[in-house]
């Protein structure tokens, strides 16, 4: 029996996930959402003058080729990421099912009634605030589309119901190249493919350059400084943070900042609190999903972190996980986010 969409908070426990929540194929909850691997790359020769797609279209995800023989029309969505690109080329209302937590902060209030009208499978998170449904629950839908693959959901299962399944480019596992701004452009330019909305994916490329210019203006003459991407476990659990295969490196790279773990080549892993004090951030960004209650605590009650200028400073801030992760247009809004709050200065440095 489904049911409809409701914007509850998920319980604090699911503020353990690291990922969106429809997705993950470990038990690392800062690790990414999917069960499969390297990088995907389309094909970009199957569009005709980037106006129409020309079908069969076969494209790359996760190192295993997927064949459109037209475009999707029955899509299950088990993770929130893709929302904002499918609005954004004017077919999210190709979406029949939803399964997973879909906060309202994330969407205007035209995609808040939509999602609110379409059918939710499940909001059912572990502990790590992983979505539980079973595969037989999505293949009772009979989509030619499911974006997302938590546990329990395989492509081999799904293809023999007749449905491909794509996962967000930048949680591949195996994938060793740095996260850009086109990591974000060539997901929806995927999109764009996929559905025959070349020239609105296009557009919405274009809108998204210009908003990240803007930033990249705005902050161009920032002093040096710093910047950390966490993701702080409630209860005492592990920190997590970001490296270059995340979209935190060129987020923060754009909003003025450094990331002190720029040379690290991973997108996430844990981190203590010493090595905190020791690159010691001017300023922190706190992923979270969930209930915000707890995560700025978990920082700053970390052993000797008030050493560190973005503590001694307040100069924290909270942010809902998809606004940096994964490639989405809600990573864009993030940045937009980071620059309000923290400007061109470098926080404290008025009292030095």
């Amino acid at each position: 029996m489904t049911k409809k969409l409701s914007y509850l908070a998920v319980p604090a426990v699911a503020a353990l996930a690291a990922l969106t929540l429809a997705s993950c194929a470990t038990a690392n909850p800062a690790q990414s959402g999917t069960q499969s691997a390297p990088e995907a790359n389309s094909d970009t020769s199957a569009t005709d003058g980037a106006e129409h797609t020309k079908y069969p279209l076969t494209l790359q995800n996760c190192g295993e080729d997927v064949t459109f023989d037209q475009a999707p029309s029955r899509v299950v969505l088990l993770e929130s990421a893709p929302v904002t690109g499918l609005d954004g080329i004017g077919v999210l209302d190709r979406v029949i099912s939803l399964a997973g937590n879909f906060p309202p902060e994330y969407y205007s209030k035209e995609i808040q009634d939509q999602l609110a009208q379409i059918p939710l499978l499940s909001d059912d998170l572990n502990a790590s605030g992983h979505l539980q449904i079973s595969q037989e629950v999505v293949i009772a839908q009979e989509p030619d589309l499911v974006m997302g693959m938590p546990d329990g959901i395989t492509r081999a299962g799904m293809k023999d119901a007749g449905a491909n399944v794509l996962v967000q480019n930048v949680f591949c596992e195996g994938n060793q190249q740095p996260a850009t701004w086109d990591t974000l452009y060539d997901q929806l330019k995927e999109y764009g493919q996929v559905f025959d909305r070349n020239a609105e994916a296009d557009e919405l490329i274009a809108s998204l350059k210009d908003r990240v210019a803007q930033m990249e203006a705005k902050t161009k003459d920032a002093p040096p400084r710093t910047a950390a991407v966490l993701y702080p476990s409630i209860g005492g659990g592990p920190v997590y943070t970001y490296g270059t295969l995340s979209m935190a490196e060129p987020q923060l790279e754009a909003a003025g900042f450094k990331n002190v773990f720029d040379d690290v080549n991973e997108r996430v892993f844990e981190v203590s609190a010493e090595e905190l004090i020791e690159r010691n951030p001017d300023v922190l960004i706190l992923l979270y999903q969930g209930d915000l209650a707890g995560i700025k605590e978990e920082v700053v009650n970390l052993p000797g972190i008030s050493a560190v200028n973005a503590v001694k400073n307040d100069a924290i801030l909270p942010l809902l996980f998809n606004f940096t992760e994964p490639a989405t247009p809600l990573t864009v809004d993030g940045l937009e986010q980071i620059v309000e709050r923290f400007g061109t200065g470098i926080p404290g440095a008025q009292s030095n």
